[in-house]
């Protein structure tokens, strides 16, 4: 900004000194010539009256009275004059002039022409000090613009540097800014609005960070009493299909648990998220076994190929939802044999969720990860929570393939 103040004002100063200087130096120069030219014709017209003057008494006209007028002094131009009297004689005097001449002529009642040759480029010499004063003047102007316009560029810039600070240090998510006045009317309001933005924001995620730490309070009271209830039956039942379907529903409530405290920790100023080395094999299989019921009785299949050895460093948690997400949405839009693959990638594992459904069209591909779009019916946050989840893993999530449709998860293994 501070350049671009700095490159306006010059220009504009620049313009108006061509406009107002350029014609003023000429002027100037032209007023120097005339006053110059002035000046021999003075000469002139005095030489023709002393003439006159001499003619008038019959008195002889000496060398020594036109060498009188070559010059009185020497701010004076050197002229040539000729003179031609009225009994048709003539005289001259001065050294002929080289090169171009303007030529200035007088005449006064018996002598009948006095002229007075002085040489162009002296004239223009008598000119150039006047133009040079002119030029030197709209520099000095020129140099006391530009000082201005420097001056004039910090005091805007430097609060438009701070405000700039200001909205990084919003952004940052340092929400409690106190602006400093600036003496400009627009950055001030700029700023103040700033302020009121930041106050807004953390009141309204006060309201949010408490709202979230009441529905865990308020979550974790049925998961328990949930979890209890299903240990009960586990302990008064003897049937091994019940003691397994509560071992599986146990094991949910479990990750249901871990995921809503990872999520209330993310909202926590400074918190990170808990990583350690997670096996695929695990975190997958875990997975199939929890769904497989589920595409059972959709009449649908659900295939896992995983390597043992892959290993990958994330949130258990966080990871198992991702999962989670992509096999429901697999099962809600999609048909035949839906299969969970994990694969070896450059620094990392690539988990894979693909099935035989018609796929996503064209028009819908940019779409699927945005917040509130859906094409049955849902919510819409569930791809969109499932890619914030595995960037916050460090990874990503795209749609890696439109037909048949393939979700692609990218992590890391290093550490």
């Amino acid at each position: 900004m501070r350049r671009r103040l700095m490159l306006a004002t010059t220009m504009a100063l620049a313009v108006a000194v061509m406009l107002l200087g350029g014609p003023l130096a000429v002027f100037a120069g032209q007023l120097a010539r005339a006053r110059a030219e002035a000046e021999v014709q003075s000469r002139a017209d005095g030489l023709a009256a002393w003439l006159d003057l001499y003619q008038s008494v019959d008195s002889p006209i000496g060398q020594a009275v036109l060498d009188g007028y070559l010059s009185e002094s020497a701010d004076q131009l050197r002229v040539h004059i000729d003179v031609e009297l009225g009994d048709g004689a003539t005289m001259s005097a001065g050294a002929p002039i080289t090169g171009k001449a303007v030529e200035i002529s007088a005449s006064h009642l018996t002598v009948t022409s006095v002229s007075f040759q002085v040489s162009w480029w002296a004239l223009q010499l008598k000119a150039l000090p006047a133009f040079g004063l002119v030029v030197l003047a709209c520099l000095v102007a020129m140099s006391v613009g530009v000082a201005f316009a420097s001056w004039q560029a910090r005091r805007l810039a430097a609060p438009m540097v701070y405000l700039s600070a200001t909205a990084e240090q919003l952004g940052a998510g340092q929400l409690r800014i106190r602006p400093t006045k600036s003496g400009i009317e627009e950055i001030d309001l700029v700023a103040e609005e700033l302020a009121r933005s930041g106050d807004r924001m953390a009141k309204r995620l006060s309201v949010e960070r408490q709202f979230a730490s009441d529905a865990s309070h308020q979550l974790r009271t049925p998961l328990t009493a949930l979890a209890m209830r299903l240990e009960e039956i586990e302990y008064l039942t003897e049937r091994d299909d019940v003691r397994e379907e509560v071992r599986i529903s146990l094991e949910q409530i479990e990750r249901l648990s871990d995921t809503i405290d990872e999520l209330l920790g993310r909202n926590k100023p400074g918190a990170g998220t808990p990583r350690r080395w997670l096996r695929l094999s695990e975190v997958l299989g875990q997975q199939q076994e929890e769904w497989l019921p589920v595409f059972a009785e959709a009449d649908r299949s659900l295939v896992l190929d995983v390597d043992e050895s892959l290993t990958v460093t994330a949130s258990p948690g966080a990871l198992s939802q991702v999962i989670a997400t992509l096999l429901e949405n697999a099962l809600t839009h999609g048909k035949g044999v839906t299969t969970l693959r994990a694969r070896a990638v450059q620094g990392g594992a690539a988990i894979e969720v693909e099935d035989e459904g018609p796929g996503v069209s064209p028009e819908l591909a940019p779409k699927i990860f945005e917040r509130s779009f859906s094409t049955g019916g849902s919510t819409g946050l569930g791809l969109a929570v499932a890619r914030d989840l595995v960037a916050a893993e460090g990874g990503r999530l795209e749609l890696s393939k439109r037909q048949p449709p393939v979700f692609t998860v990218f992590l890391s293994s290093s550490r």
